[in-house]
């Protein structure tokens, strides 16, 4: 494996965290439009994973180097 498939596998796995992150902010939300307090675990979790995303989504810039740290600067936020 080289490092470019690694790269691509860490971005296959930062969509995955940013799904199972809007999921639990869908979550939330269904709960509130319900009228039910929000679930502060919930909100927790969408934040770890949200932070677990960027981190994965930094080692992906690492790894590309910094031609590709320029044009992937939008993907950090």
């Amino acid at each position: 494996m080289d490092v470019e498939e690694l790269a691509d596998r860490l971005e296959a796995i930062a969509e995955d965290l940013g799904d199972l992150a809007f999921d639990r902010l869908r979550e939330a939300s269904s709960a509130a439009g319900r009228g039910a307090p929000s679930d502060p675990a919930v909100i927790a979790e969408e934040r770890r994973l949200t932070r677990a995303r960027r981190a994965v989504q930094k080692a992906v810039v690492v790894l590309r180097g910094p031609s590709a740290a320029a044009g992937d600067a939008d993907a950090l936020s």
